[in-house]
C-alpha cells in the first residue's frame, strides 16, 4: 500500500472545523494554542464559533492550515500513520510540506497568514473574479481563453470541474464564450480576489521576499507541487515554487495523476470538507480515498 496525505485549500472552511480535535485531544490543543500565540488572535474563537472573518482571505487560509495540520498530527500519533508523499491544493500545498518536513507547523501557519494578507491586498475588491466552468474539456477551455485577455485557468480540479480568474469583465466575457462553446454551466465564485491568476504576480513577488526568512528543511518524503504537478524531492526548489504557486494555475487533477501513476492507492484527505474526495471520483475510481474531518473519523483507519 503507498499512502498519500491531501490536503483541502480555501472554500472548505466551515464554523466548527477542528472543534473536537481541540476538546478531546491535547496534540490538537497545542496546535491551535500555538496559532493564536503566533498570529496575536484566537483560532479557537475564529473557528469555532460564527466569525465573518473565516471567510476572509487573510485570515481563512491560516485557520485552515491550523486546522489540518492539528487533525494530521492526532492521526500521525494515534493511528501510527505516515505518508508516502504529500500534496495540497494552494494553501493546502503548506500542509503537506510540513508533512513531508521541510516547514515547521509554526512556519507553515504564520507563512500562509503573511500569504493571506499578500493575497486579499493584491487587487481591490470589485476588480478580479473567479468561475467554475462544468462539463468541459481542459484543451476546449483553454483554447477559448487564448482569444481573451486578462483571464486564465486558476484550478484544474477534475475532468468536467475547471476554475478561471482574472479581470472581473474578462471572466464574465470568457463565461459567455465557453457557455456558447460548448460549457454545461459557469457559476461565479464568491471569491474576494482573482486567486491563481496573473494579477497576483506582485503579491507572489512579496510573498517570496517573506519566505526568505523561512527555514526549509531537506525533505523526508517528496510532495507534489500545485505548479508542475511533479513530484519534488529537493528542498531548493520549494520557495520558488511557493512563490510562482500564488499566480499559478494549480494543477491538482494533474498531481493526482502523478501520485497514481507513481503507485499511491490510497489518499488520505486531511482537513474540513470532501472537496478533495469529490475530485478523486471523478479523476480516479479505482483507488481508495478517506476522509478525516472528525475525531470518529480516525476509526476509518
Amino acid at each position: 500500500m503507498s499512502v498519500a496525505f491531501i490536503f483541502p485549500g480555501q472554500g472548505a472552511q466551515v464554523t466548527g472545523m477542528g472543534k473536537d480535535f481541540y476538546e478531546q485531544t491535547e496534540t490538537g490543543r497545542r496546535v491551535f494554542d500555538k496559532a493564536s500565540e503566533l498570529l496575536g488572535f484566537s483560532m479557537p474563537e475564529l473557528c469555532f464559533e460564527p466569525d465573518e472573518r473565516l471567510d476572509l482571505t487573510e485570515y481563512t487560509q491560516a485557520a485552515m492550515v491550523t486546522t489540518s495540520i492539528a487533525m494530521m498530527k492526532v492521526l500521525m500519533e494515534q493511528k501510527g500513520i505516515a505518508p508516502d508523499v504529500a500534496a495540497g491544493l494552494s494553501l493546502g500545498e503548506y500542509c503537506a510540506l510540513a508533512a513531508a518536513g521541510a516547514m515547521s507547523e509554526e512556519d507553515a501557519i504564520t507563512a500562509v497568514r503573511k500569504r493571506g494578507i499578500l493575497m486579499q491586498q493584491a487587487v481591490p475588491a470589485g476588480i478580479g473574479g473567479m468561475a467554475a466552468v462544468l462539463g468541459m474539456e481542459a484543451a476546449a477551455i483553454e483554447a477559448v481563453l487564448e482569444e481573451i485577455e486578462d483571464v486564465q485557468i486558476a484550478n484544474y480540479n477534475c475532468p468536467g470541474q475547471i476554475v478561471i480568474s482574472g479581470k472581473k469583465e474578462a471572466v464574465e466575457l470568457a463565461g459567455e464564450k465557453l457557455k456558447g462553446a460548448g460549457a454545461k454551466r459557469v457559476i461565479p465564485l464568491n471569491v474576494s480576489g482573482p486567486f491563481h491568476s496573473r494579477m497576483l504576480a506582485e503579491a507572489g513577488r512579496e510573498l517570496g521576499k517573506a519566505l526568505e526568512q523561512v527555514e526549509i528543511y531537506p525533505l523526508k518524503i517528496p510532495y507534489v507541487a500545485n505548479v508542475t504537478a511533479e513530484y519534488v524531492t529537493d528542498e531548493k526548489e520549494i520557495k520558488g515554487l511557493l512563490e510562482r504557486q500564488v499566480s499559478s494555475s494549480v494543477r491538482w487533477q494533474q498531481s493526482v495523476e502523478a501520485m497514481v501513476a507513481a503507485g499511491v492507492d490510497t489518499f488520505v484527505e486531511i482537513g474540513p470538507g470532501k472537496t478533495l474526495s469529490g475530485f478523486m471520483r471523478k479523476i480516479n475510481r479505482n483507488v481508495r480515498t478517506v476522509n478525516i474531518e472528525k475525531v470518529e473519523d480516525l476509526e476509518k483507519i
